[in-house]
């Protein structure tokens, strides 16, 4: 990384007066104006964001890393960047938002900037590639999601195997033995991320359990997506009673398609949503569902990275446990099914 000394031996000048350059805390001459911004150019010196930088190593700004894809709830996303941003400015700092798909370069680009004085990043990824760099650069920095390695981080996040495992246990306690999980898009799953693969891996291994046959489909979410993902589901499971739905896009589709192939929900078929509190409520069915704390998350996120640029805090991993909320969509399975599995036992 190019450094301020540096740029002064390559214009000719003294660091003060680079400093007094970016900083247009001093009137000088254009001539020498002029020599170090070309200096500043040509060696690709990214200087710290403006004077408090300069003068004290600080910018007072928290940089927020959201890529914003197409197949994930945009909502939530925003959501939580809005709290990140409310808490932040309540602390004293402003919020930098990166939105691309740069990830490692932005990283890079940021930590040896001094641009921010931390990080925060959001759709973290098991095996995410902006890690290694975010370690090495030594900045502080919270993730809000949890990787396959977490050592030396510090993460904030629901618990998202202990919301599939509780998800299953709610739809086994009444009765149902065959579950589908409506999943996210398939490349949710194939980037790996983390709460997308931690749901999915909590629900297996409570269903293992409870002797319950889980059937995994993921989905694109809308209507024509979902009514090819519902009728591959009960063409191959079709005795499926319960389902746990991690996908905001599928909701409506879903309860729209089971009505009208004549199963009535919570009375045929129960419905489980991973989502947030407002989706729940405002679906045609009040949805028994596991909220995600949007608010929650970035408030915590903040809170802690605020505490590690003041040297207080400590790396550790903080996972929200899951809660339940019993609505309309949840019933006992149905008596057939009851009965089979009495026969059975």
């Amino acid at each position: 990384m190019v450094t301020l000394a540096e740029v002064a031996r390559h214009a000719g000048v003294s660091a003060s007066t680079v400093s007094y350059v970016l900083s247009g805390k001093r009137s000088l001459s254009d001539a020498t104006r002029r020599r170090v911004e070309e200096s500043v150019r040509v060696l690709g010196y990214h200087p710290n964001a403006g004077a408090r930088a300069l003068a004290g190593g600080r910018s007072d700004i928290i940089a927020l890393m959201v890529p914003l894809r197409t197949d994930l709830y945009l909502p939530v996303m925003m959501e939580i960047a809005v709290a990140v941003a409310g808490t932040a400015r309540a602390h004293g700092y402003d919020v930098l938002l990166l939105t691309g798909e740069e990830g490692p370069d932005a990283v890079r680009r940021v930590t040896g900037s001094g641009l921010a004085d931390a990080l925060i990043l959001m759709d973290v990824e098991l095996d995410d590639e902006r890690l290694p760099p975010l370690r090495a650069s030594g900045r502080p920095s919270v993730l809000i999601g949890l990787p396959a390695d977490p050592a030396g981080l510090t993460c904030v996040d629901l618990d998202f195997t202990a919301t599939g495992a509780l998800c299953v246990d709610h739809l086994a306690e009444l009765g149902h033995r065959e579950i589908a999980l409506i999943g996210e898009a398939p490349g949710v799953y194939e980037r790996g991320t983390g709460f997308a693969a931690r749901t999915l891996a909590g629900l297996r291994s409570r269903a293992a359990e409870r002797d319950v046959r889980l059937l995994h489909r993921p989905c694109e979410g809308g209507h024509d997506a979902l009514a090819a993902t519902l009728a591959r589901v009960l063409d191959e499971r079709p005795d499926t009673t319960g389902f746990v739905v991690q996908n905001e896009a599928a909701v409506e589709p879903l309860l729209a398609l089971l009505r009208r192939g004549g199963r009535a929900v919570p009375e045929d078929v129960s419905v489980v949503a991973v989502c947030p509190e407002q989706v729940a409520v405002q679906a045609s069915v009040r949805l028994t569902s596991v909220a995600v704390p949007a608010r929650e998350l970035g408030r915590r996120a903040v809170e802690h990275v605020v505490a590690l640029i003041d040297g207080t805090g400590a790396d550790e991993v903080v996972l929200l446990p899951p809660a339940l909320t019993v609505r309309a969509s949840t019933g006992p399975a149905p008596a057939r099914v009851r009965q089979a599995r009495s026969e059975e036992a």
